[in-house]
């Protein structure tokens, strides 16, 4: 056999592993829930290196908390599309009526006014949202921390996501349960002291510090604990991540 044909036929022994090697840990991820729900786009390897580097060693790690006196004088509140008629009632009417829907894999679904809200356990945070376009500011955030709905809801073994879902119908987005569960992560209901504004999302957004600001989605109404992405949207886990986005947005 001349050399040419020995190294050509060594290069197509190491693709050939090479390749075995990538479909072994792509199986292997699944099982340990390392691929995010968006792995088959063009950026997939790169956002589930991403991913599963963040759940192996940086799972209890905790966005930067800051000193209140670094809280932003004039935070930046970007525009939304005008709510809907059902939404500007609640506004009208002070959000008296307003409830937040659990629903999905848990054992209790139930629904959740502001007030329930707010006699569960407070967190509070000062926390950057930081935005990919390039803004971003310091603030309070107030809130119910999501594993606190979770726990009193009783989310089923098999679950493993949260699909949050907003009274502005082009917004949705999901977490898995290792960032639901996180407690930093709140159902933010209060903003630098008061109310959270209506322009920042009140009277409730999602707040997940760890991860860009596109994740903390505004105007959240209903939780919905899944065990698969597939029935939502494509199943890429976000209406960000059908537009293009990363689904896991980690920072």
């Amino acid at each position: 056999m001349s050399p040419l044909s020995r190294r050509m036929l060594l290069t197509a022994g190491l693709a050939g592993a090479g390749t075995s090697l990538v479909a072994a840990a792509a199986t292997l991820g699944r099982r340990l829930g390392l691929v995010p729900p968006d792995a088959g786009g063009i950026y997939g390897a790169g956002e589930t290196l991403t991913y599963a580097a963040h759940r192996l060693v940086g799972r209890h790690a905790m966005a930067r908390e800051f000193p209140r006196h670094m809280i932003s004088a004039a935070p930046f509140a970007n525009s939304v599309i005008r709510r809907d008629e059902a939404f500007l009632h609640h506004q009208a009417a002070g959000f008296a009526t307003w409830r937040l829907a659990v629903d999905g894999l848990v054992a209790r679904p139930t629904s959740l006014s502001l007030a329930e809200l707010r006699g569960m356990p407070v967190g509070r945070q000062i926390t950057e949202i930081a935005c990919e376009e390039g803004w971003s500011y310091i603030a309070e955030w107030i809130g119910t921390p999501l594993a606190a709905v979770l726990e009193r809801t009783g989310v089923g073994p098999e679950a493993r996501y949260v699909v949050y879902q907003s009274h502005d119908d082009n917004a949705w987005d999901s977490i898995d349960l290792e960032e639901a569960r996180h407690p930093q992560t709140l159902l933010a209901w209060g903003m630098n002291g008061g109310e959270l504004p209506v322009p920042f999302g009140g009277p409730l957004r999602m707040r997940v510090p760890r991860q860009l600001g596109y994740k903390s989605t505004k105007f959240v109404n209903r939780l919905v604990v899944t065990d698969s992405l597939a029935g939502f949207g494509s199943g890429k886990g976000s209406a960000d991540a059908e537009a293009g986005y990363s689904w896991y947005a980690g920072i």
